[in-house]
């Protein structure tokens, strides 16, 4: 199997299994393409995902597009993005069709064990991150003030303030640590770089202007989807607002047919953001092609955060390979493992632990992990069964 042929199917299979939002797809990434295929090493994974933290778009989609970008070039780039997309958005699109109105205890038993699957892949996740980017005092410290801060402060913006004091703090206290590894980080050109921010402004400046002269239309859809994934910060939870105040009061769908979509898109594998494919082709006016506004819908509003990804490697490489960086990128790499830490917290743990079967469930399936090294599938297998079982109780 050739390098882009894997590059594919590996990130397809990610997107058939990465339950639990961007968080937990960040823990399967990490499993996936640095302990089981040493495509990246800890360094170079924990800087990607420092970069894309401090991005607009979805993080986890930013990550797994330049492991691909890595591996494969531009072709591999495309190919991983594909890959882990195309199941949820191709579910979504169904859903969209056929719009079932499926509700029921066992349907809500399901979907709560997928929630605990999370809470165990992101709990390993920062577990291995914590023994590998916190080795001393410092950093371990740099950590918990990250995790405290966002626990009392919380936000997407938070989490970029995070990371630029755990820099601040790495400036002085991890002087002399080495993360030559981190340099390595997909080559992009200035060029390159420059070309996609570029693209990035044209399109967030023009496209509003284009829509102004077709309200209503699949170019104003293509604007509130290009808007959206440009200019939110923490991931698909929090698009959802912008996505809904933009096609709600206009008129584009009501509140309970974004809302049973947003229900759908949390029984399906993958990125959030392909909630974008159901908004589309929901949207869509009578005689219109159904498939044309949800490919248009999710294409436009992965876009962006694709395109700052690209913009902001060789940044990022030059610092990596900086020796005035090496402490501040020691610092941003433990800020990363409090920023996971507490998403561990809050929204995983809260959201998903509600009693003591729950508990029981999510160490259960975190030992499975850990210890026993069980597929990702197979932890889905066994949080679906206990969380049945516990219903039934």
């Amino acid at each position: 199997m050739n390098k882009l042929r894997e590059t594919f199917f590996t990130s397809l299979r990610l997107g058939l299994t990465s339950f639990g939002g961007p968080v937990a797809h960040l823990g399967y990434f990490e499993r996936v393409y640095v302990k089981e295929k040493g495509w990246l090493t800890h360094e170079e994974y924990s800087h990607m995902v420092a970069l894309c933290q401090l991005l607009p778009g979805p993080a986890s989609s930013q990550v797994n597009f330049l492991v691909g970008l890595q591996r494969s070039g531009w072709p591999g780039a495309l190919s991983s993005w594909a890959g882990f997309t195309l199941p949820s958005a191709l579910l979504l699109y169904a859903f969209a069709v056929l719009a079932p109105k499926a509700h029921g205890p066992l349907l809500d038993a399901a979907l709560h064990g997928l929630k605990l699957v999370a809470v165990a892949v992101v709990a390993q996740a920062v577990w291995g991150m914590a023994a590998r980017l916190c080795p001393d005092r410092a950093r371990t410290g740099i950590a918990l003030a990250g995790l405290v801060f966002l626990l009392l402060f919380g936000g997407a913006f938070a989490q970029i303030a995070v990371i630029l004091l755990g820099a601040a703090a790495g400036v002085r206290l991890c002087r002399g640590v080495s993360q030559a590894s981190g340099s390595q980080l997909s080559a992009v050109s200035p060029k390159a770089a420059w070309a996609a921010f570029a693209v990035f402004g044209i399109l967030l400046a023009g496209l509003p202007v284009l829509a102004s002269f077709m309200p209503g239309g699949l170019v104003s859809l293509v604007d509130i989807s290009y808007r959206s994934g440009a200019l939110v910060f923490g991931g698909g939870h929090v698009v959802l607002p912008l996505l809904r105040d933009a096609l709600v009061p206009s008129g584009m769908m009501t509140d309970g047919v974004f809302l049973a979509g947003y229900g759908a898109a949390q029984a399906v594998p993958g990125p959030l953001f392909t909630l974008s494919a159901y908004l589309g082709a929901a949207a869509a006016p009578a005689g219109a092609s159904l498939a044309a506004w949800g490919a248009a819908a999710l294409l436009f509003v992965f876009l962006p955060g694709m395109l700052t990804a690209i913009a902001g490697v060789p940044l990022w490489k030059w610092l990596a390979g900086h020796p005035a960086a090496q402490g501040a990128l020691a610092g941003i790499n433990a800020a990363v493992v409090g920023i996971l830490g507490a998403a561990l917290y809050d929204p995983v743990w809260t959201s998903a632990v509600l009693g003591k079967g729950d508990v029981a469930i999510a160490v259960t399936g975190f030992f499975l992990l850990e210890k026993w090294k069980i597929p990702p599938l197979l932890l889905v297998g066994f949080c679906l069964a206990a969380s049945l079982v516990l219903k039934s109780l």
